[in-house]
C-alpha cells in the first residue's frame, strides 16, 4: 500500500502561517507570528499521531490546524473591510495585505480539499486507486485498463491547483464538483477571493 505523502499539506499550512507575518499589525489577529507558532504547534501532534497510526487523533489535530488557519483568514478579511473606509492602510500596505489574504486563501482551502476529499488522506491510503470523491478529476474518467489510470490517486498538488483555479477563475475549471460540502467550501473560497479583489479595486478607484 502506497502512503500518500503528508509533507506538502504540512508545508502549505506552515506557508500560510509564514505569509500571515507580512500583514500590518492593524490587520493581524494578535502578534503577526502567532499564527505560525500555533500552526507549527498543531502540526507536531498531527505528524506524531499519523506515524503512530492513531487516525482519529490525526484527523482531530488536522481539523484543529485548519480551523485556526480559517479563523485567522476570515478575521483578516473582516479587518480589511473595516480598515478600508478609515484609510488606515497606505496603498502599498493595502496591496501587500490583499496579496497575503489571497495567497492564504488558496493555501488554506487547498488543505481543506485535501483533508476532506474521499474521506481524507487516511481513507485514501486504504484504497488501491481513486475512483470516487468530491471532485471528478480528469484521470478518474479515463481508460481504467491503462496502468497509469488504474492506480492513480490525487496528490496535494491536484488540490492546490483546484484551489488556485477557484480563487482566480471562481470555478474548478478542470473537474466537476460532486459533493455538497465541496460546493459550499468552493463558494466560500470564491467569495473571499472576490471580496479581496473588490476591496482592492474600490481603494484603487478612490485613490485615482
Amino acid at each position: 500500500m502506497n502512503t500518500e505523502p503528508r509533507w506538502p499539506a504540512a508545508l502549505a499550512a506552515l506557508a500560510a502561517g509564514g505569509v500571515y507575518m507580512a500583514l500590518p499589525d492593524a490587520l493581524s489577529l494578535g502578534p503577526r507570528w502567532l499564527l505560525l507558532v500555533l500552526v507549527a504547534g498543531c502540526l507536531v501532534p498531527t505528524v506524531a499521531t499519523h506515524r503512530a497510526g492513531h487516525i482519529h487523533w490525526n484527523q482531530r489535530f488536522g481539523f484543529l490546524t485548519l480551523g485556526l488557519l480559517t479563523l485567522f483568514l476570515v478575521y483578516t478579511l473582516g479587518a480589511l473591510v473595516v480598515a478600508l473606509p478609515a484609510h488606515i492602510e497606505t496603498p502599498r500596505q493595502l496591496l501587500f495585505s490583499a496579496i497575503v489574504i489571497w495567497t492564504t486563501n488558496v493555501l488554506v482551502f487547498s488543505v481543506w480539499y485535501w483533508r476532506l476529499d474521499a474521506g481524507g488522506p487516511n481513507a485514501r491510503d486504504r484504497r488501491a486507486h481513486h475512483a470516487q470523491g468530491a471532485f471528478q478529476f480528469p484521470q478518474m474518467v479515463g481508460d481504467e485498463s491503462h496502468p497509469s489510470q488504474r492506480h492513480w490517486r490525487p496528490g496535494f498538488v491536484d488540490y492546490l491547483f483546484l484551489a488556485f483555479n477557484t480563487a482566480t477563475a471562481f470555478s474548478p475549471t478542470d473537474c466537476p464538483v460532486l459533493s455538497r460540502w465541496a460546493k459550499v467550501l468552493m463558494m466560500l473560497e470564491s467569495s473571499i477571493s472576490l471580496a479581496t479583489l473588490a476591496l482592492l479595486a474600490a481603494r484603487a478607484v478612490n485613490i485615482l
